[in-house]
């Protein structure tokens, strides 16, 4: 018996979409890189796949603008953060 129970593949991606809401609500985030984010919003919220697809359908829109050299660095953090939390979903 573990005192904390781990986290469920719901519980990891509803962390991972607060995180990147805060993406596409700050405007001081460059407009390319908030739309990936709510694209990967989008494919996290797309319950006819499973939670591993959704997670990975996601990392790979983030991959994309995580290398974008305009990208604040509180921003690239916040993507880095999101995709560490989906890559341990697991179906």
């Amino acid at each position: 018996m573990s005192a904390q129970a781990p986290l469920d593949n719901e519980a990891k991606i509803r962390m991972a979409m607060a995180v990147l809401a805060s993406i596409v609500n700050d405007t001081g985030v460059p407009r390319n890189i908030r739309r990936a984010a709510a694209n990967a919003l989008t494919y996290l919220r797309d319950l006819s796949l499973s939670p591993a697809v959704r997670a990975a359908n996601a990392i790979s829109a983030l991959d994309e603008v995580s290398q974008d050299p305009n990208m604040p660095f509180h921003a690239r953090t916040k993507i880095w953060q999101a995709i560490s939390i989906l890559e341990t979903v697991r179906d």
